[in-house]
């Protein structure tokens, strides 16, 4: 989600609830976090939306397996230490689609290999 000014727990909250509240209902099911302050509101996300959230154990990125194989996807269209508040929400959900529409193994998609047999 785009937040291009604060990131204290409130601004987080809230745009976690917009945003949750754009999902189809078979992807609001958990939130997974690290252990970052800017989720010290977590209880008031849960009461909001009815999703519960889970933290990982510190140092152990291997919890959010899913989570940290976007990151490294993310970091194809945004290198470490980027600013992103020089993008605009329409950047961000534009990358957002074509991440979205990318192949995945984890759920059912062929893989590169296969394609090239087809």
């Amino acid at each position: 989600m785009h937040l291009p000014g604060r990131h204290d727990a409130e601004t987080v909250r809230d745009g976690l609830i917009a945003t949750i509240q754009t999902l189809p209902t078979q992807l609001k099911r958990t939130l997974t976090w690290d252990q970052g302050v800017e989720m010290s509101r977590h209880h008031e996300f849960t009461i909001a939306t009815n999703m519960p959230v889970y933290f990982c154990d510190p140092h152990s990125p291997w919890q959010r397996g899913s989570n940290e194989n976007t990151n490294g996807l993310l970091r194809q269209y945004f290198p470490k230490g980027s600013d992103l508040s020089v993008h605009t929400p329409d950047d961000l959900a534009a990358v957002a689609v074509q991440l979205n529409r990318r192949p995945r193994k984890t759920l059912g998609s062929p893989q590169p290999s296969a394609w090239l047999n087809s």
